[in-house]
């Protein structure tokens, strides 16, 4: 049988749905940001399974972006995701959406912080060295006060992610801003960093959840109260 994946990455506005085979993306399609994942997602897959002439019982496995980004659209990836696996039998790898956000820096970029708006003046922020010819984690992901982050970083340091345009004016000049075509995770690079994954246990897919460091907005809400 063909390696046949299925990806999805819903951390942001615009969901994307993609198909890789043979080891390369395929199709990629971009979900329309005005209308809600969980009305799209369900049909965009059938609609690339379709044009590649595939059944999801061809596919070898579902590749899904764990986040952190939009917690609603997160869980709608996810509990597809999963579902999908699960009647399929097939694998399942989650990916860091921040770790493949880093693949997307330029070939010169050594050192490149990837963040994403957490609101109330915060980011999510997590720092990535390029090292053999890969990236590699070098601080753990993180919520914390804008100021304290812009604080830590180094000239020549690369910034990217969604949080970048938010937080530009925090950003000093002697850091490099990634192009804005490549601040968000695409379907090829969440692909690129699945396939060095292993997939998950069964028990590991019932307890895959969004990465997400504090509660949704209703839960922050509830909390304050």
């Amino acid at each position: 049988m063909d390696d046949n994946w299925l990806i999805l990455e819903t951390s942001g506005r615009a969901g994307k749905v993609g198909l890789a085979r043979r080891g390369a993306v395929v199709r990629a399609v971009l979900l329309d940001d005005s209308r809600r994942h969980a009305r799209d997602l369900a049909s965009t897959i059938e609609g690339v399974l379709k044009a590649e002439s595939l059944v999801p019982s061809d596919l070898t496995g579902v590749m899904v972006g764990r986040g952190p980004g939009s917690y609603t659209g997160l869980r709608v990836g996810i509990m597809s995701a999963k579902a999908l696996a699960y009647a399929l039998e097939c694998e399942l790898r989650a990916v860091e959406t921040f770790a493949a956000i880093a693949r997307q820096a330029p070939p010169a970029a050594r050192s490149v912080w990837v963040i994403a708006d957490a609101l109330q003046g915060q980011v999510y922020a997590q720092q990535f060295d390029q090292r053999d010819h890969d990236w590699h984690a070098a601080t753990a992901l993180s919520i914390e006060s804008v100021t304290d982050w812009a604080a830590r970083l180094r000239p020549g340091d690369s910034v990217t992610g969604p949080g970048t345009a938010v937080y530009a004016d925090h950003i000093p000049a002697t850091c490099l801003l990634v192009p804005e075509a490549d601040r968000e995770a695409s379907i090829e690079s969440i692909f690129a960093v699945g396939s060095g994954l292993r997939a998950l246990s069964r028990k590991e897919l019932f307890a895959l959840e969004p990465l997400y460091l504090r509660g949704s907005s209703v839960e922050e809400k509830a909390k304050g109260k």
